[in-house]
């Protein structure tokens, strides 16, 4: 059976990555730093689709990480996909000349940082697997082509930060698939409601890149399935 791990699949767009992930047999290990929320959705995404395991969390805590990898170990011996959804947009992130460097060191520590610490301690389970993907979440905020609108500042440069992790990431494992998502504006807490994608829309090319996409596909941004540029 093939292995998933979705970090911040209490809700939102990993959550429905994790429901998808599991409907089509994969054993989902839902990621979240919540522990009630995190067993309530793994439990729900069990009973509706097939397997699926809570798993304790937190990307911006080492600790956490290193002993979740562990937690991992103790059930499955290898892991074929990785997603790395988890995020944040902290309050008071509307001005670059005004966010204080807490603030951006918060937002990095878990939207970039995380990815990278996650994949870090995962890549020698993910080095078992017969094709190895990692998916991490992104978003246009981060793209450089075209310049910055001023929103969201803090969570904008670590989105930039992550699609760089990514290009790393790709060239240092040539065995792996590993790209990023923009997968649009869309109705979840973050997104808020006036977002005009639905989560099922947010996480198809996530879903995509996960059980479809050609294995050599790595090193990309994509939205719709489709390259666009960082």
């Amino acid at each position: 059976m093939k292995t998933a791990l979705v970090t911040g699949a209490n809700k939102g767009i990993g959550c429905e990555v994790a429901r998808q992930l599991a409907a089509k047999g994969f054993h989902v290990f839902v990621g979240a730093r919540n522990a009630k929320a995190g067993r309530k959705a793994a439990e729900e995404i069990a009973k509706e689709c097939g397997k699926a395991t809570f798993l304790e969390i937190d990307v911006a805590d080492n600790d956490s990480v290193t002993a979740a990898a562990a937690e991992f170990s103790e059930v499955e011996d290898h892991l074929d996909v990785l997603v790395n959804n988890a995020g944040i947009v902290v309050d008071g992130d509307d001005a670059i000349l005004e966010i204080s460097d807490d603030l951006l060191r918060k937002t990095l520590e878990t939207n970039t940082l995380g990815a990278l610490r996650v994949t870090r301690a995962f890549a020698p389970l993910l080095r078992k697997s017969k094709g190895p993907r990692v998916i991490n979440v992104s978003s246009g905020s981060g793209q450089l082509t075209g310049g910055a609108d001023g929103w969201a500042p803090a969570y904008s440069i670590s989105k930039t930060a992550l699609n760089g992790i990514t290009s790393q990431l790709a060239a240092a494992l040539p065995k792996f698939a590993v790209n990023s998502v923009c997968p649009g504006w869309v109705r979840t807490d973050m997104g808020g409601e006036n977002a005009n994608r639905s989560v099922k829309e947010g996480a198809d090319t996530i879903v995509w890149l996960a059980s479809e996409a050609p294995q050599d596909l790595t090193g990309k941004f994509l939205r719709d399935r489709k390259e666009i540029p960082w």
